[in-house]
Parts: C-alpha cells; sequence; structure tokens
C-alpha cells in the first residue's frame, strides 16, 4: 500500500554496475606497471580479461550471490538417513557460482603462464570483493603447488588439476576429475601456530610414500575439497602429507568432520575440525622435513591475505566515497566537506598503499632472469612484513568506512556489517601478528641477502622525498641493533613496511598520493584516527582518484 507522508530522497544509489578493476585507478596501473615490460599484447590480454571479470564483480548478480552465500551458511551432515558416515558439506548454490566464476577466471592459474602471478592477483583482488569467503579455497589450491613440486611425480599428477579452469564440485577421485581444489589442515588444539607440538602420527606403509594418520586437526579449511595438505609425525619427524577425500578406488578416506566452527566473520566459508584414524596419506617431500616443504605454500597464502585485505579495503572506500558523492548534509555533498574529505582522503591512502603493495609482491613471483633472484629474496621479507601491516590496517580502515554511512552502514543490507566482521581474518590466517613479526627478525638475523634486497628496493626512491629519506635513515638505525630487537619488532615490521610503501607511491604514484602519504605516515604530521591529514594537502584529488563513476 502506498504511503503519502514522505518522499525518500538524498539517498545514495547502490554502487552496481560497474566495471570493479577500471574503476579502480592504483590496480589498472599497477597492472600497467608490471604486466607492460612482458610483453604489450600481454597488457591487452590482462586488461580485457580483468575488464571481464570486473564488471562480474560489480554486477547486481554477483552481490546477490554473495548475500545469499553468508545468509544460507554451509551445513554438516555426518551421516546418511541409513547412519552411513559421509562427512559432506553443504553448500547454497550462490557459493558454486562464486567459487566456479573464480575458477573458470584463473584465479587458480598463476605458475605457469606469463606475468601469471600479477594476473592473478588483480583478478583476486577485483573478484573477492563481490564476496571475500570463497577466496578461502581459491587461494589454498593456488598456493598448494610450491608444495606440491617439492615431489615431481606428485606435481606431474596434481597440478594440471589444481590450475584448471574447469570447476568440478563432484565428490569423486581426483584421477577422474578435470579441475580439483586443495584444503589444509594444519593446526591442533594444543599448538595453533607452534605446528612442530602436532601429535598426529603417521605410520608408514609397505609401499614407498604411503602411510596411515591418526590424530585430529583443530582447523581444517575448506573441507569440501578434494584434498588437502596435512603436517603429521612420522617417525623421521614432523612431514607434510597430501590426503585425497575419495581413494582411486572411489571408496571414501576417513576424513571425521566433527563440527564447522562458528565465526565471527566469513560465514559462506566452511571451517572444521577434523579426526583421522587409519586415514591414508601420501608423503610430500622427505620425512623431517614439513615445515620446509610447506613454507612456499605459507608464503603465497600470507601474499593472499595481503591481496583480500587490500580488496577488502577498496571495497569499503569505494562504498563510503560513493555515499559521501551522493548524500548531501549541512548545505551540501559530504564529500565536498573538508572533514569528509580528509577522513576519505586518509581511507584512500591507506587502500592505494595496500594494493601498490601486493601488486609489486606478486610482480616478484613473476620476475625471471638476473632480476628474479633479488626479487625472491625481497619477497622473504616484505611478505611476512606486508602481511603483518596491511592486515592489520584493514579493520580500523572497514570500521570508519562504515562510519562514513551513518546508520545506514550499520544495517546489514548496506553491506558494510559483512566486510566489517570479515576484516580480521586475514590478520589471523597463516600466522597472527607477533608470528609475523618473529618471521621477519628470523629473516633479518639468517638471510642478510633479503634485507640487502629490501634495502635496494627503498633505496630506489631515495632522494625523491625527504620524509622519506629521513625515515629510512630511522630504519637502518632501528635495524643496526637486532639484540633487542624482539619486544620492538612490532614497531619494527611497521616500519618497515610503512617504508616500502612510501617508497612504492613516491616513484609510482600521482604526487598529491605520494605527498599526503608521506606526510602522515612517514613525516609524523599524523594522528590516531582516520581523518588526521595535516593542512596543505591535495585531499580532493586523493578523493577523486578514489571515487567510482557510475
Amino acid at each position: 500500500m502506498a504511503t503519502t507522508t514522505h518522499t525518500v530522497t538524498n539517498q545514495a544509489p547502490p554502487l552496481v554496475g560497474y566495471d570493479v578493476f577500471a574503476a579502480d585507478r592504483a590496480l589498472a596501473e599497477a597492472v600497467e606497471r608490471h604486466l607492460e615490460p612482458l610483453a604489450p599484447e600481454l597488457l591487452d590480454e590482462a586488461r580485457a580479461e580483468l575488464s571481464t571479470l570486473g564488471r562480474a564483480a560489480g554486477s547486481v548478480q554477483a552481490r546477490e550471490w554473495g548475500v545469499q552465500a553468508n545468509e544460507n551458511p554451509p551445513v554438516l551432515r555426518t551421516h546418511d538417513r541409513y547412519g552411513n558416515r559421509i562427512d559432506e558439506v553443504d553448500f547454497h548454490p550462490a557459493w558454486h557460482r562464486l567459487l566456479g566464476k573464480a575458477v573458470t577466471s584463473g584465479l587458480t592459474d598463476a605458475w605457469g603462464r606469463p606475468g601469471g602471478h600479477v594476473r592473478r592477483a588483480a583478478g583476486f583482488l577485483v573478484w573477492t570483493q563481490a564476496e571475500a569467503g570463497h577466496g578461502c579455497p581459491v587461494s589454498m589450491t593456488h598456493a598448494a603447488v610450491p608444495a606440491l613440486r617439492t615431489d615431481p611425480a606428485l606435481a606431474a599428477e596434481w597440478e594440471p588439476r589444481l590450475t584448471s579452469r574447469i570447476y568440478d564440485r563432484s565428490l569423486r577421485p581426483p584421477a577422474r576429475k578435470d579441475g580439483a581444489l586443495l584444503g589444509m589442515a594444519m593446526t591442533e588444539k594444543q599448538g595453533g601456530s607452534d605446528v612442530r607440538a602436532n601429535t598426529t602420527r603417521a605410520e608408514p606403509l609397505a609401499a614407498e610414500g604411503e602411510y596411515l594418520l591418526t590424530g585430529h586437526k583443530w582447523f581444517c579449511s575448506a573441507p569440501m575439497s578434494d584434498g588437502f595438505l596435512v603436517l603429521a609425525q612420522a617417525p623421521g619427524g614432523l612431514t607434510c602429507f597430501l590426503v585425497p577425500r575419495v581413494l582411486d578406488d572411489g571408496t571414501r578416506n576417513v576424513f571425521a568432520l566433527q563440527r564447522l566452527k562458528d565465526k565471527l566473520g566469513n560465514r559462506s566459508n566452511a571451517s572444521s575440525e577434523v579426526e583421522f584414524d587409519g586415514t591414508w596419506a601420501r608423503r610430500v617431500g622427505d620425512e623431517g622435513r614439513g615445515v620446509r616443504t610447506i613454507i612456499g605454500m605459507v608464503a603465497a597464502t600470507r601474499l593472499d591475505c595481503v591481496i583480500g585485505s587490500a580488496a577488502l579495503m577498496r571495497q569499503a572506500v569505494a562504498q563510503s566515497v560513493h555515499h559521501a558523492a551522493h548524500r548531501g548534509a549541512f548545505g551540501g555533498p559530504l564529500i565536498d566537506k573538508p572533514l569528509m574529505r580528509n577522513v576519505l582522503a586518509d581511507m584512500a591512502l591507506e587502500s592505494e598503499a595496500a594494493t601498490v603493495l601486493a601488486l609489486r609482491l606478486a610482480a616478484a613471483y613473476d620476475a625471471e632472469g638476473p632480476g628474479g633472484e633479488a626479487d625472491r629474496a625481497l619477497l622473504r621479507l616484505a611478505v611476512p612484513a606486508a602481511k603483518y601491516w596491511v592486515t592489520k590496517r584493514c579493520t580500523p580502515l572497514t570500521a570508519e568506512a562504515l562510519e562514513c554511512l551513518g546508520g545506514n552502514g550499520y544495517v546489514e543490507e548496506s553491506g558494510m556489517p559483512r566486510l566489517l566482521r570479515e576484516s580480521p581474518l586475514n590478520s589471523i590466517w597463516e600466522g597472527s601478528g607477533n608470528v609475523q613479526a618473529l618471521d621477519v627478525l628470523r629473516a633479518l638475523r639468517r638471510e642478510p641477502q633479503a634485507l640487502d634486497a629490501f634495502l635496494r628496493e627503498i633505496g630506489q626512491a631515495r632522494g625523491a622525498d625527504h620524509r622519506l629519506d629521513r625515515a629510512i635513515k630511522g630504519l637502518l638505525t632501528e635495524l643496526a641493533d637486532l639484540e633487542t630487537a624482539e619486544v620492538r619488532a612490532r614497531r619494527l615490521v611497521e616500519r618497515m613496511a610503512l617504508v616500502l610503501q612510501g617508497s612504492l607511491l613516491v616513484r609510482w604514484a600521482p604526487p598529491a598520493v605520494a605527498d599526503a602519504f608521506c606526510a602522515s605516515r612517514l613525516g609524523g604530521d599524523w594522528g590516531a584516527a582516520f581523518g588526521t591529514l595535516p593542512h596543505g594537502l591535495d585531499l580532493a584529488a586523493v578523493v577523486e582518484r578514489a571515487r567510482v563513476d557510475l
């Protein structure tokens, strides 16, 4: 029944029907920067591919899938109607559509194509803005490749399935599938991130490389996957194993799902507890080398934490700037109010710095030739530093962006509460803040080539901004004393990440962006909350750069 009490005015239209990739100037420029030197035709192909994905991510349909997948979370079915153990997880059709689009768009296919990591990182940043939870199995499937390559025979068997663009949700022997997904089950109740405290046992069988596992895993991610990388104690020590869900003869492997976790966010994705009781497994790498075997996977998933947080921040900033551009208050558009402009610009700086850093690290994975070795050394320090800092900036930014929408942002229909619930996840997954900070210290003490690569990277911007130069000098002073570094590790890693971000922005971002970043993050003229940028900066240019034009 129509009412005549009022007419709805001064409400921002939904931010849908746009190209998420093309509207993100920082991301589009990064893709061009890192791909054009490889081949102009490669850049053209990537742009077309990413714009197709960007239009899908910005569509009404994709946003509806995201809502449906989170409002209808996965359901565990441990037994069938007759009492037989089946251990299956049912997902809403929207989940399968999101995951299927990710796979068919090449988001698990980075390792074997030119510029593959930049293209895949950009695609992951674009598509997970529609819905973040399904990015978990996408990330683990992508990241499993370097671990499997420690066993060439195993890699030859599994890598074509993991990098396939065919999404096959059926539960059957992997050999009968053209596409497969991998999850992982590393941590246990008593150890958490301290995986060397794991108690799951692996008993060798007569056949070379085959074992039976007995034990439990406290967090098993994406339990509907076709296989899982697992750490267990073999006779020779902590070892990595591949556990298939379905055996070659078609029977189900012993994979007893106990329950699904009731999580703060990430509701569309299933995280489970699993028991192994005579579970068949295949060894990956040598006995006693489990941590070294999975280290490549851990680095890749940590980078995905950075990319995923950059995606959340970009979507939060896009929504808040869009709202402010269409909402009037106190005599004019919110976006033109000096204080609101300061808030929006401050968040836009954080978002762009995260995006530029994430794509630079992805490009380091693609590096070949003489520069490839230096880039790989850079990753050893830059990935945990970026993972520490970028993921920690995600939650306060998302909360501030929600506040920009006022009461509308606190309402579930706005989509902002889902972003906020998702925002802490990446700082926890693959090692929380202390784990990352201590990993940076470990690399500084044991791998001098990593520090050399880091210093060369930031050194490329020396002399371009006096605030960056002072920050580099201060960082070198802190790095000179590693004996007492543990107690101040978080501060040290924060400074490393900020100096790296500042150096990249000085080299590649528009002057308004680089100036504002250096003045606030490196020059010290900044408060503890967003919206405290100093006077005299070109904030209008920073905000306009972050705005989506419908």
